[in-house]
């Protein structure tokens, strides 16, 4: 597997790459206003069914993201792009911003996302940052897991984020 910086041919393998995944949980909020506090719960809910979930549509913002110097990593073998990584840094906040991780589905779980997160990171370190973060939605449990695995901790969320009225979950980890 070689791991490498996006070019612009790359790009367009990058947006091929099917971003969607199946989940058979949900994390749920409730908020109730309790002695004056409002207090907001977050659970762990089982689906009825397994439901597959379409990758938010971004197209254009890659482009963007590459022509303003964004980190773009892709991980191919054999000249086919099997996932990616684009990461911003913003000094001024000594945060990376990991905007999307994307590995196709055959080649998920085999260690390549982590592979490109590790990457990232070592990007971010060297840009002398102190924290990475990212934003999932709510019912994408397995990249919350991969999240928990990678020491990234829940650290607040965006009741309307996502265009379809989905939770946006925040996490972060320092470097």
């Amino acid at each position: 597997m070689h791991i490498y910086r996006a070019d612009l041919r790359d790009l367009a393998a990058c947006l091929a790459l099917d971003g969607s995944y199946d989940t058979d949980f949900v994390r749920q909020v409730t908020q109730v206003e309790e002695d004056a506090q409002v207090v907001t719960r977050f659970r762990v809910a089982a689906l009825p069914r397994t439901m597959h979930v379409a990758y938010p549509s971004w197209g254009e913002a890659l482009l963007a993201h590459q022509e303003r110097g964004d980190l773009i990593l892709v991980a191919a073998e054999a000249a086919e792009v099997r996932g990616y990584i684009n990461v911003e840094t913003q000094p001024d906040q000594s945060l990376a911003w990991l905007h999307h991780l994307v590995i196709a589905p055959v080649y998920r779980r085999q260690g390549i996302g982590a592979a490109l997160l590790a990457r990232g990171i070592q990007h971010a370190r060297q840009q002398s940052l102190s924290q990475m973060m990212t934003l999932v939605q709510s019912k994408n449990h397995p990249a919350i897991k991969f999240l928990e695995r990678n020491r990234f901790a829940f650290c607040g969320y965006n009741e309307r984020f996502y265009r379809n009225k989905d939770i946006g979950l925040y996490f972060v980890r320092g470097l």
